[in-house]
């Protein structure tokens, strides 16, 4: 059954993006520096927008600081798909999520405009 299922799978991915602690940040940067876990990173952060989505009480600010932190440390290879997650959804989880990553210029950084 090995390789079957993926490494880090999406709910865990999801609760560390949940929990967001020192540890969950190391572990989660560590990720983002491996090209080849850009799909399960995304998996695990829609994964937990929808699960935010589902919640009774939506807490906007810590989604909003999950935005800002993946938009500020995010490498630029993954600014497009995380704005692309973001606009995904019209849930105020969504929008609160990027609302965030707006704020962190993260896109921007990336992909600076052209000025003519």
């Amino acid at each position: 059954m090995t390789g079957n299922i993926p490494f880090p799978d999406r709910d865990t991915v999801a609760e560390k993006l949940a929990a967001l602690s020192d540890a969950d940040k190391s572990f989660l940067t560590l990720l983002m520096e491996n090209a080849a876990q850009d799909d399960n990173l995304l998996d695990g952060l829609r994964r937990h927008l929808d699960l935010a989505a589902e919640s009774r009480f939506l807490n906007s600010l810590k989604l909003e600081n999950l935005g800002l932190w993946l938009g500020t440390d995010a490498p630029d290879r993954l600014q497009i798909r995380l704005m692309e997650t973001a606009r995904s959804g019209q849930h105020p989880a969504y929008q609160a999520f990027r609302t965030g990553l707006s704020r962190s210029g993260g896109l921007e950084r990336a992909y600076p405009p052209v000025v003519r």
